[in-house]
């Protein structure tokens, strides 16, 4: 095991704590770590990623709702790096008003958050990119914010079909320019691309 993977390995298997959910960016506290982001669809999976990243079972509220993270939960990893769960877009069975609020939220937070380093949009390899995929990298590019696509569920389909939502994500990723050129494909539940995404985001820990 190379030294960078048993780091990213400690990282984020850690301490771990969850420091705030805040409704508006006033809410949100200052600091000065290395921050990263996770966005996408509403029951995406982000966090039951986030519990499988950290190696626990309930750090992040997990819900089979749509929409119920209705907040930016931020979790601070042994004073090296922060993360941020954001509410999910392409809501559902929220009134357009919520929707709206939350979309508001976010487009806030990634303008003004001065310690984001990157942001980790999670797309279903079930159901590959959609409409609100592209609106949400379309989101990223205005904002000038790194981030990098990751895969969920990816135990839930066939390895042909992984391999075309890839090829497909991957010619659509040319047309976005805050978008890193490597994909990732995990499984919460299997543990599968945890440590190659553990990997790549203990690289912006603060040493």
């Amino acid at each position: 095991m190379s030294a960078d993977r048993e780091f990213a390995r400690k990282l984020f298997t850690g301490p771990c704590e969850f420091i705030a959910g805040a409704a508006s960016l006033d809410a949100l506290p200052t600091s000065q770590l290395p921050e990263v982001a996770f966005l996408g669809r509403s029951n995406v999976g982000k966090s039951s990623l986030i519990n499988a990243l950290v190696g626990r079972s309930s750090l992040a509220r997990v819900s089979h709702t749509p929409g119920r993270t209705r907040q930016i939960n931020l979790f601070r990893l042994r004073d090296l790096l922060m993360l941020a769960d954001l509410p999910g877009y392409g809501f559902a069975r929220v009134s357009k008003s919520e929707s709206l609020a939350w979309n508001e939220l976010i487009r806030g937070y990634l303008n003004s958050r001065k310690n984001l380093r990157r942001v980790v949009l999670l797309i279903d390899a079930r159901r590959g990119t959609m409409e609100s995929d592209e609106a949400g990298m379309g989101l990223l590019d205005g904002a000038a914010v790194a981030y990098q696509v990751v895969f969920t569920k990816s135990d839930l389909v066939s390895s042909a079909e992984c391999n075309r939502v890839l090829t497909a994500t991957a010619e659509t990723l040319k047309k976005h320019p805050a978008a890193l050129s490597e994909l990732l494909t995990t499984a919460a539940k299997s543990g599968a691309g945890i440590p190659e995404l553990r990997l790549s985001l203990a690289q912006l820990a603060a040493h």
